[in-house]
């Protein structure tokens, strides 16, 4: 087992895009636009969440090689049509390798941060999270240029 041997690769500017969805109760999401979540503010912990999880993505896939990042950018929409949050993901690094997988661990470590922080309200009678769902994660974009 090792990793790809990227030593003959030219660098060049690599970007990708990620997306996923996590889906809550409309009392949740009201609770997020209102501020009154109890942990904090969900929207601003999941971007900081997801850059922290694009630049940890060596520690956690063991045969992914360790990339010097220059763009990791979170965005986070709330869907009331739909009872669901977006995150978006942007990542950007100049090197010989794509970053897919930082972008959509991005997203994977955003959503999970909300969801830890709303998690308390989602619950039913239970202690089941009936509605509560991550999905739809996905790469929408992936370019790369020479440089």
């Amino acid at each position: 087992m090792s990793q790809v041997d990227i030593s003959e690769k030219m660098i060049v500017r690599r970007e990708s895009i990620a997306e996923g969805y996590i889906r809550l109760k409309k009392s949740t999401i009201d609770l997020m636009k209102s501020g009154g979540v109890a942990k904090g503010d969900p929207i601003a912990i999941a971007k900081v969440g997801g850059i922290l999880g694009a630049k940890s993505v060596p520690m956690l896939l063991p045969l992914c090689h360790q990339l010097l990042l220059d763009h990791v950018g979170i965005d986070v929409e709330i869907d009331e049509i739909n009872s669901s949050i977006k995150v978006t993901s942007r990542v950007v690094s100049r090197g010989k390798t794509g970053v897919e997988m930082e972008a959509l661990t991005a997203v994977v470590n955003s959503l999970l941060n909300i969801w830890d922080l709303v998690k308390q309200y989602e619950k039913d009678e239970k202690g089941e999270y009936p509605i509560t769902e991550i999905y739809g994660v996905r790469i929408v974009k992936k370019t790369k240029e020479i440089l």
